[in-house]
């Protein structure tokens, strides 16, 4: 053991007449506890609000959208196969969107109709039976070979709104029609709850309601026609490059919207609130680090004779400003150590058990995630044991300007 670690330990022990002292160190140990424990939790749920929003929207929605100016698409076989060439690019899919009305026999709301061919890739979304939105589209054609109405899949909000389940019937009413400028009618068709599904966002369950893609087709007639494509990637964070590959690779009149592109702002606005948040919980950090410059200042009055006697015996400034540091941050070590603990567990406690509920309505979320990074808590230690280093340095550099003969005549 080293000179001055043997000293900065033996001045963390407490004796009768530095018991204030040691109060202090305690204190700010556990300051520092607190602030790396608060700063964990808070960072952790931020991640976890962008990592599952990320998910969720990427559940439902796609990677990259290929559509083409002012018209709508009718090769489409040929426009999948000089997509799905591009690298990178997983899946293609044809698709048609439009704003409809959805009506039961309890209420009336909008909806956002999306189509899919199932006989392609479409969303990893599950319905209420635990089949895949492909196969419940699929197994709807049956139904209707039957003679039944055809099957639409609507989200949990849309159905509580609605008060309808599965095979319930519901009409659709498309706002564009036959007829002149002035005498429009809109297009109503009859359909059934084929499935209903639930990704946990009241703006996707309550918003999208998803049919076959030839049924749409037919409602609004627009046979072998289509909106545009959905794309999958391999790589979602490289969609804004393969977006730009597609374009290229098909030429005017395409265009293509990435994910990143179109939720720029949402994913923004919560990396800003994560830097935010950990700069306004730093500050219980930084309290806590001046509770430890107290006690060294206060130590360093108490310890002038002691100072200036290892000053005679052949201490140099280098050494006693040491001594002083390596105390300091022994309390910013522990506190940090615990705190990360503390954090780490009730990290996993929230994760474990999701019995922090929220109104889908305000936070998009109806539970509080969490998502732990280890790039998150080795940026927050290596900050903490910063700042408690910086609290560190006027009390070491005082006790280490101390000449031996004034601390001997005055110590």
């Amino acid at each position: 053991m080293s000179f001055t670690w043997f000293m900065s330990m033996r001045y963390l022990r407490a004796r009768e007449k530095q018991a204030f002292i040691s109060l202090i160190n305690l204190l700010a140990t556990a300051g520092i506890a607190v602030g790396v424990m608060a700063l964990i939790i808070v960072i952790a749920v931020v991640t976890g609000f962008e990592s599952e929003m990320q998910k969720r929207m990427l559940g439902i929605e796609s990677h990259v959208w290929v559509m083409r100016y002012g018209e709508s698409i009718t090769d489409i076989e040929a426009t999948i196969k000089k997509i799905e060439s591009v690298q990178g690019v997983q899946s293609a899919s044809p698709f048609i969107s439009t704003q409809v009305m959805l009506r039961s026999a309890h209420g009336v709301t909008g909806s956002m109709l999306k189509a899919y061919d199932p006989s392609h890739a479409s969303p990893p979304i599950f319905v209420d039976d635990g089949s895949s939105l492909s196969q419940s589209l699929v197994a709807a054609i049956a139904n209707e070979s039957e003679g039944k109405a055809p099957g639409l899949i609507i989200g949990r909000v849309t159905a509580e709104k609605l008060a309808v389940g599965q095979g319930d019937p519901i009409y659709l009413i498309a706002p564009l029609g036959k007829g002149g400028k002035g005498n429009q009618m809109p297009m109503v068709m009859r359909f059934r709850v084929a499935g209903i599904f639930e990704i946990g966002m009241n703006e996707y369950d309550g918003f999208f309601s998803f049919v076959r893609l030839d049924v749409v087709q037919r409602l609004l007639e627009m046979p072998g026609q289509v909106n545009g494509f959905e794309v999958r990637v391999t790589d979602i964070y490289k969609a804004p490059q393969i977006a730009d590959a597609i374009v290229r690779h098909l030429g005017f009149p395409f265009l293509a919207r990435d994910w990143i592109q179109l939720h720029r702002n949402l994913f923004s606005m919560l990396k800003m609130q994560k830097i935010v948040m950990f700069i306004i919980l730093t500050l219980i950090v930084l309290v806590a680090a001046f509770n430890i410059a107290s006690a060294l200042i206060m130590m360093v009055m108490e310890k002038t004779r002691d100072i200036a006697i290892l000053k005679t015996m052949g201490a140099t400034n280098r050494h006693i400003r040491k001594i002083f540091v390596f105390k300091g941050l022994v309390i910013g070590m522990v506190g940090t150590f615990i705190g990360g603990i503390l954090g780490f567990l009730l990290c996993a406690i929230l994760k474990r058990f999701p019995f922090i509920k929220l109104s889908g309505d305000v936070y998009f979320l109806t539970t509080l995630p969490v998502q732990l990074q280890a790039s998150d808590v080795l940026v927050i230690g290596i900050s903490t044991i910063l700042i408690c280093f910086m609290a560190t340095l006027y009390p070491a550099t005082s006790a280490s300007s101390l000449e031996p003969v004034d601390g001997i005549r005055y110590g």
